[in-house]
């Protein structure tokens, strides 16, 4: 999921407020007095799950649709547990046909939809939300999920495509409702990963009612059966949640990893009704400084540092003495993501797969100090990235490293050697003679202009000219999802625990959609093809690895740095552990003021 986000577009004094909330929650354990307080560094845009990638709407999103499975709280690396399922599903014919069980007795939030009446949970839903996704009209970015995948889902959007209605009733063989708690989904052919997909906050179900009533304005009145509800929605300024009274709770018993810190949350946890937090206050806070003087100010209970405030909070990678004694504790990750820079491989500049041209990548790449960027740009606040698989997915290997290393001599060997000749100013031109010019596209914010400083410091050293233009995220998207933009930074945060969810951004057919670099490689495409149809295991992380390599050698990515994230929280707040893909915390931990 790309990091940098989308604002919301609607006007930002409309104000949308949920269904009066009744003081008794009914099954939801939840304490109404148990409130947290966070923020987030940037808006959402609604909450209608299919047709959003804008990492805090599926933020909120998680606690507030359900898909059929989720993940261990505590295991580290993420491990797939049923949610709605009753039990992980059974699998036969050589991971191609997955049967789900659904729990009896979960129900929709209440609702105006549902005209007074309780909503439950049922197979039938799963199947529409699940159509939704490849509905043309929703222009869903999780399509890719599932296009090509299930047995006759592909025809019915076809279909739609040329009709401009997509036929909700007409039969998907590999998506059925066996009878009312039961889904069978089969595939076109063998993916072990689907169940990741299952997990995907993007697949929570949804009740046709609710779309059938509100439309296009799905995304502002969103209704799940998750543990929280909107009660309180100001876009682009404050979201609060409120307990659903519809949801049935459930009794924390993770098991711990081992870990000092697991023993704690186990000890603190184990045995409690959950949810306990009430309510959830989210103040959109875009200002670094200012979030951090929110939270100083007891005005957050959790937060993550800034990257401008690490040297005033932290003695290396400890917290200094004065926020220890305020009892504030600190989680320290480093993401389940990494950043890159992009070379769209169709252009004229720094695109092709001719030897000279891959110089010209491998060149700048070999210009780039990552050593930079961590002390100048990250302000020590990241890891380099040596493969495109993050720590903690699967298939990253801790051995591995890069053959794309901060190297200026080889750098010029290989410009020479390929007829990148320096003209009279130093710089140098192109082998046929033309400017070398090279054009890396840049938002407005600090630190991206700390990074162009240090693409240049770089670029100087080989006599490569490099221009810087700026525009806004929303826009650059756009041009690089078309093939428009020369060079761009991306990031990269996992949608599911697999390292086939960083290695699909480079796989050939989703050129011009999410693989911006419009990388086609039919050894590399290959190679993809063949990971995914193997289970998980030592032969398909091999192939993971040929694809890094693969990549290096075209060098359509130059892999950067995965950012270390420094969550603080309040001594009240316990059981706190940051999960690598589930970002909606609040169902999982407690708030004990004394």
């Amino acid at each position: 999921m790309f990091r940098p986000v989308k604002l919301f577009s609607s006007a930002a004094a409309a104000i949308l407020l949920a269904i009066p909330v009744c003081a008794a929650q009914a099954n939801n354990p939840a304490d109404l007095n148990k409130v947290v307080r966070q923020a987030f560094e940037a808006a959402d845009d609604g909450f209608d799950m299919a047709k959003t990638q804008n990492f805090y709407s599926g933020w909120v999103g998680e606690a507030l649709f359900e898909p059929l499975l989720s993940y261990d709280y505590l295991a580290r690396p993420a491990r797939l547990l049923p949610l709605t399922a009753e039990a992980m599903p059974e699998v036969s014919e050589a991971g191609k046909v997955f049967v789900f069980k659904i729990k009896p007795g979960i129900y929709f939030a209440p609702d105006p939809a549902f005209k007074g009446k309780k909503r439950e949970l049922t197979a039938s839903d799963y199947v529409y939300t699940f159509k939704r996704v490849l509905d043309p009209v929703n222009r869903s970015p999780h399509a890719s999920f599932l296009e090509g995948k299930i047995i006759g889902l592909d025809d019915v959007a076809g279909a739609a495509k040329k009709t401009g209605k997509f036929d909700y009733e007409a039969p998907v063989a590999g998506l059925r409702a066996i009878d009312k708690y039961t889904l069978r989904i089969e595939l076109r052919q063998t993916d072990y990963n689907f169940l990741y997909v299952v997990a995907y906050g993007g697949f929570g179900a949804v009740a046709k009612e609710v779309i059938d009533m509100y439309g296009d304005q799905t995304g502002l009145h969103p209704v799940g059966t998750g543990p929280y509800m909107i009660e309180k929605y100001m876009p682009r300024s404050k979201i609060i949640l409120t307990a659903n009274p519809e949801y049935r709770g459930y009794t924390w018993d993770f098991k711990s990893t081992g870990s000092a810190r697991d023993e704690e949350i186990v000890k603190q946890m184990k045995g409690k009704k959950m949810p306990q937090v009430g309510k959830v206050e989210i103040s959109i806070i875009e200002e670094e400084q200012s979030r951090w003087l929110a939270f100083q100010d007891m005005q957050l209970d959790i937060d993550k540092l800034p990257q401008s405030a690490a040297t005033a909070a932290l003695n290396g990678t400890e917290l200094k003495p004065e926020m220890k004694d305020q009892g504030i504790r600190m989680d320290r990750v480093i993401d389940a993501g990494i950043t890159f820079t992009i070379f769209n491989m169709r252009d004229p500049v720094v695109g092709g797969y001719s030897k000279e041209k891959i110089a010209l990548r491998r060149a700048v790449g070999m210009a780039y100090s990552h050593a930079d960027e961590i002390e100048q740009m990250r302000l020590g606040q990241a890891i380099r990235s040596e493969m495109i698989i993050p720590k903690d997915i699967v298939g990253y290997d801790p051995q591995y490293r890069s053959s794309l290393a901060y190297d200026i001599k080889l750098a010029n060997k290989l410009l020479d050697h390929f007829g990148y000749k320096r003209g009279l100013d130093g710089y140098r031109n192109n082998p046929d003679g033309s400017p070398l010019v090279l054009k890396k596209t840049i938002e407005p914010a600090g630190i991206y202009k700390v990074q162009a400083e240090i693409y240049k410091r770089g670029l100087d050293k080989i006599g490569v000219r490099i221009d810087f233009p700026v525009s806004n995220f929303a826009d650059n998207l756009k041009a690089a999802s078309a093939c428009k933009l020369s060079m761009w930074s991306g990031a990269w945060n996992a949608d599911f625990p697999d390292g086939e969810n960083f290695l699909q951004l480079l796989y050939g057919p989703k050129s011009g959609s999410g693989n911006h670099a419009c990388y086609e490689s039919p050894a590399y495409d290959a190679l993809f093809r063949k990971a995914v149809s193997l289970p998980s295991g030592p032969e398909r992380n091999q192939i993971y690895q040929q694809m890094n390599r693969q990549v290096e050698a075209d060098t359509p990515w130059i892999v950067h740095t995965s950012r270390i994230r420094s969550w603080l929280y309040r001594p009240w707040i316990t059981g706190y552990k940051k999960h690598p893909i589930l970002h909606s915390d609040w169902a999982f931990i407690d708030v004990e003021k004394h």
